[in-house]
């Protein structure tokens, strides 16, 4: 049974794809903070992938806290300020944050860093808890998944942007490794942020956006909040295990990753024993819907923040390895990936005619590779070596058209095309492995709204709460790459702990299957209702 075909309010959505660009903006900032910290505070590999656990630790916090607090006062409090109200709020408490990391700089303190971004990625949590579900809801829910990829391409812009900026303010120009640098260059690059988040929150007060409410009962759940406490406090006691005792990194951090597992599997089991009390958790699509954005923004987080330090190891990419000014191109690149897939992505959204949709599938991807090059051009680096990779461009073009446009196939073919290529990246050395992880930007590049679309999918009045509900798994992005960097500290390599990337992408390509199974037993299968014209 399809769900009815809604027509898309495009002035609304032309309007809300704009806070996605400060999301991406942001998060592939901190792939220059990174490796700039390590060297600046002398940590280990582990100890500076605290800035991603910092960062999107925050979105599990934050969700948990909404769904909590929603769960006790008995209504929804999303629904009950509107998804409008809530993004504005979301980008005041990013607006704290980004002015609280100024004095943090000054003082030269990493962990008051590391607490102001928590406060920037909390108000992230809120502004995306509201985002992904209002934009899904601004037409037809089978192809939601190409309205989320018109935000990701914009969102994508901030993350090609952000490390070429970023390496501006810290390092004067982007190929300039004689500076010496302290973390107080960040200071004025922060107070901009704040402004310009400000200025977005006021832009959104006078807005015609719509409010993004409904008025269907709130019904409490009590069993799932359980689970969610559960799983915080076996991760809280697995951390303070790991203090006190002799345990492992990997060890400690595997162990929350089956925590995690461990819990949405129990509740998923108990749910179908008697759903009363799960809410939007009794549904399984949203159980694996929050499996897969727990693995799939691990792994796209843990490729990039990983990538700046094995750049530098001597013998990798070149015999002495890179200066930190000098990775920022690559890592530009890679978050340009995740561009070039998402505004080829976005195509589907507007009435192309069958042969314009084709022609533009081809030709969108190379004028946003153009747009990144640009970029990259423009602060001062020697795009030269970067053009090869339209090699890897035309290979992703094929897999998007094989896909279809179909959320499952898509997600099953991109999963299966990006575990290969970590497996090459990680046999092979100098330019050739750097572009087989930087493709992995192209692979995961659409992979978030297939996922998000498929897990809210027939959900009716619980989507926001199971949107806050896969917001929280973002946790992800703060236990995969710490497990990558704690294997490559002292297990495998940098270099090889690639395949732990490996691994997440096959997990991927079995919940893909798991999700269309699912769906279709319950009569929703959006790969054929967009086959048949929905």
């Amino acid at each position: 049974m399809s769900q009815p075909k809604q027509p898309t309010n495009y002035s609304a959505l032309g309007t809300l794809v704009l806070v996605f660009f400060f999301w991406g903006f942001i998060a592939a900032s901190n792939s220059i903070l990174i490796p700039f910290c390590k060297t600046h505070f002398s940590l280990t590999q582990f100890e500076s992938q605290l800035i991603g656990s910092a960062f999107y630790g925050a979105y599990f916090i934050g969700s948990l806290i909404l769904f909590i607090i929603s769960n006790f006062i008995g209504h929804d409090i999303i629904n009950s300020i509107g998804y409008k109200k809530g993004i504005i709020y979301g980008l005041a408490i990013s607006v704290v944050g980004a002015l609280l990391i100024i004095p943090s700089a000054n003082a030269n303190s990493f962990y008051a860093i590391l607490g102001s971004l928590f406060i920037v990625a909390l108000g992230f949590s809120v502004q995306q808890t509201c985002a992904q579900p209002f934009a899904i809801s601004l037409g037809d829910p089978a192809t939601g998944s190409h309205r989320l990829n018109l935000g990701g391409g914009v969102n994508s812009l901030g993350t090609t942007l952000g490390p070429i900026i970023v390496s501006f303010f810290l390092f004067g120009s982007v190929g300039d490794s004689g500076v010496e640098v302290t973390v107080k260059n960040i200071n004025n690059l922060y107070l901009i942020v704040a402004a310009v988040f400000a200025a977005v929150a006021l832009f959104f007060q006078f807005s015609n956006l719509p409010d993004g409410k409904n008025n269907e009962p709130f019904e409490k759940a009590n069993k799932a909040s359980g689970s969610l406490l559960l799983m915080t406090g076996l991760i809280v006691a697995i951390i303070i295990l790991a203090q006190v005792t002799n345990l492992s990194k990997v060890t400690f951090l595997l162990a929350s990753v089956v925590a995690v597992v461990g819990v949405l599997f129990y509740s998923n089991s108990k749910a179908n024993a008697n759903n009363e009390g799960w809410g939007a958790m009794k549904y399984p699509q949203l159980i694996y819907g929050m499996l897969g954005i727990f693995v799939y923004v691990g792994v796209e987080v843990t490729i990039d923040n990983n990538f700046g330090a094995l750049l530098k190891q001597p013998g990798y990419f070149n015999e002495t390895g890179l200066d930190e000014s000098q990775i920022s191109q690559y890592i530009s690149l890679y978050w340009g990936s995740l561009m070039i897939g998402r505004w080829t992505g976005a195509i589907s959204v507007f009435n192309l005619s069958a042969s314009a949709k084709k022609i533009a599938t081809i030709i969108v991807p190379f004028v946003a590779f153009g747009v990144v090059l640009l970029a990259n051009r423009a602060h001062g680096s020697d795009v030269t070596n970067l053009l090869p990779y339209g090699v890897c461009i035309a290979i992703a073009i094929a897999a998007f058209f094989y896909g279809q446009e179909k959320p499952v196939k898509t997600l099953l073919t991109l999963s299966i095309l990006a575990a290969t290529a970590m497996v090459i990246g990680s046999f092979t050395t100098g330019i050739v492995s750097v572009f087989a992880f930087i493709s992995g930007g192209l692979c995961c590049s659409i992979m978030w709204p297939c996922i998000f679309s498929l897990g809210v999918g027939g959900l009716g009045k619980y989507t926001s709460e199971g949107s806050a509900l896969l917001i929280m798994m973002i946790l992800g992005g703060a236990i995969i790459p710490p497990l990558q960097g704690a294997v490559g500290d002292g297990v495998i390599g940098l270099h090889k702990s690639y395949l732990v990337a490996a691994a997440c992408f096959l997990i991927l390509a079995v919940l893909a299957l798991k999700l269309r199974s699912v769906l279709k037993s319950q009569g929703l299968d959006f790969d054929q209702q967009i086959a048949g014209g929905h």
